[in-house]
């Protein structure tokens, strides 16, 4: 009886652990959707490499890059593609809306590619356009196009406007494919729009679809080194300097200067962009620049200043042509928001240092070290020939003195008839 309902404990125990096995989730069956959206910079390389070596220690089944990119930093593309072609999962390119410049070169990486079917693929050439890049771009496309089995000639025709292929480009402009139009060239495999048409074409049996998701500091890092939210952060930093001169004490200006700049430079490093050379130009720059403003006149120290200043900008975006559209933009606009303070009558007391704008009057005390008025009407004779400069003698007192009448000559007697500050002007008697 009791090896009865042993025997009874050990077949149910046996039933459980059947139905649990049978449940277990195998994380070796999943597919991972990748998002490599936005303008390609360091910050894309960083989440899509590390995103890759993840999936790699889970055993993922097959990846999916949804690609929606009008490009970016090449050499960021290249170490992409680099990341996408040596891992050992199968990878797929999903082009859902565009693939621009650099995101040409990520689409071909993987070992398939699809096409939205209203999506757009191409216009690869570089900024700046030199012989010198173009070749290394071109010998790029060429040798991933190759690796994969695409079409290189047609590949190479999206960054070269000067190649023509017959019956698809003319010579002077770069192509640019459809989705459907992608699939005939031998560019893509499919055109689809959704994950699964995508995967049963592939016979790509899967147990779940996980979307990856950027994480907040990539999300951060690409939003703040992107062009358009640069130039507004350069500008409302320079704008709130301009009012924190305009403005007694510490205030509102000095913060959003403070938080834009900020997140500028904070930005751009976390993409990767720049690092902290580019902060401490420009810190060093805003010291000089202080330091100017506590002494009389501009010299050295203030060209210093926006020399540092505007280096220290440039190499945070690490792009000179955006870095200086940027820069201009921004200070088009301070220039303006300082124009706006003067007219309203607004004073800085750094300016006032800057140009020396106060008056010396003698009715509020000044008394200058040489007063000559009392020279005025004495008479005397003349030293020297005035030609109108020259020297004079009065009282047996020795001056320099300024024609006012035209050629004096030696000996000739004359009159003080006006004086300005050290300055005599006399007459011939």
């Amino acid at each position: 009886m009791k090896l009865r309902r042993v025997g009874i404990i050990l077949i149910v125990l046996l039933m459980l652990s059947s139905i649990a096995l049978g449940t277990e989730v195998n994380t070796g069956d999943k597919v991972y959707v990748v998002p490599i959206k936005g303008e390609i910079n360091r910050a894309t390389n960083y989440f899509v490499k590390n995103t890759i070596e993840e999936l790699e220690r889970e055993g993922a089944k097959a990846i999916i890059f949804e690609i929606n990119t009008y490009g970016g930093l090449i050499d960021q593309a290249q170490q992409i593609k680099d990341s996408i072609i040596s891992t050992d999962i199968p990878t797929i390119s999903f082009v859902d809306n565009n693939a621009q410049s650099a995101g040409v070169l990520i689409t071909i990486a993987s070992e398939k590619v699809v096409m939205a079917k209203n999506a757009t693929l191409g216009s690869a050439e570089t900024i700046p356009n030199t012989e010198k890049v173009l070749s290394m771009w071109r010998a790029v496309l060429r040798d991933t196009a190759r690796y994969r089995g695409r079409n290189s000639d047609i590949v190479e025709a999206m960054a070269d406007k000067d190649i023509e292929i017959k019956g698809i480009k003319e010579k002077g402009k770069l192509i640019n494919l459809t989705g459907n139009e992608a699939v005939k060239y031998g560019i893509a495999d499919l055109a689809a729009n959704d994950y699964k048409s995508i995967l049963d074409h592939f016979n790509i049996e899967t147990s779940e679809i996980v979307k990856v998701e950027e994480d907040f500091q990539v999300k951060i890092a690409k939003a703040i080194s992107s062009s358009t939210l640069s130039t507004l952060l350069l500008t409302i930093g320079l704008i709130g300097i301009a009012v924190e001169i305009f403005t007694p004490g510490f205030g509102v200006g000095g913060i959003a200067s403070i938080i834009a700049f900020g997140l500028y430079f904070g930005g751009n490093i976390l993409a990767g962009n720049s690092n902290w050379i580019s902060l401490t130009f420009f810190v060093i720059g805003l010291m000089l620049i202080v330091i100017e403003g506590m002494v009389p006149g501009f010299g050295l120290p203030g060209i210093s200043g926006i020399i540092f200043i505007v280096i220290g900008i440039i190499m945070a975006m690490n792009n000179l042509r955006l870095a200086v559209l940027s820069l201009s933009i921004a200070i088009i606009l301070t220039t303006i928001a300082t124009i706006i303070f003067v007219k309203l009558g607004c004073r800085s007391k750094i300016f006032n240092n800057v140009i020396l704008s106060n008056k010396l009057l003698k009715d509020k005390g000044y008394i200058p070290s040489k007063d000559m008025e009392h020279l005025l009407g004495e008479e005397g004779i003349a030293l020297s020939e005035l030609r109108p400069a020259g020297f004079i003698e009065i009282g047996n007192n020795k001056y320099d003195a300024l024609s006012d009448g035209g050629f004096i000559v030696r000996n000739d007697k004359i009159k003080v008839v006006k004086v300005e500050g050290s300055k005599i002007f006399v007459r011939r008697i």
